[in-house]
């Protein structure tokens, strides 16, 4: 609820006076209440995938490994036919 206040209180700063354009704390001040939120919600974005991600990441491994096996596997056979 505070920072529907905060930002209504941003955009009524901005919107009567001119302290925005002459006042660079305050500009910088108004930024952050703005981004601060869009901020938190990439991070909760990166964190959600970063989680997907680690648990799926061990299994693309191992099918990985599988795959390189069975090339190695290929490449052996390949070489033990040829002599």
């Amino acid at each position: 609820m505070e920072k529907k206040v905060m930002i209504r209180l941003c955009a009524k700063i901005v919107a009567e006076t001119d302290l925005y354009e002459t006042d660079k704390e305050v500009q910088n001040l108004i930024d952050w209440v703005c981004l601060s939120e869009q901020i938190k919600k990439n991070n909760n974005t990166l964190h959600n995938l970063t989680g997907k991600y680690k648990k799926i990441e061990p299994d693309c491994r191992e099918g990985m490994r599988a795959q390189l096996n069975s090339a190695r596997s290929a490449i052996i056979c390949m070489k033990s036919k040829m002599t």
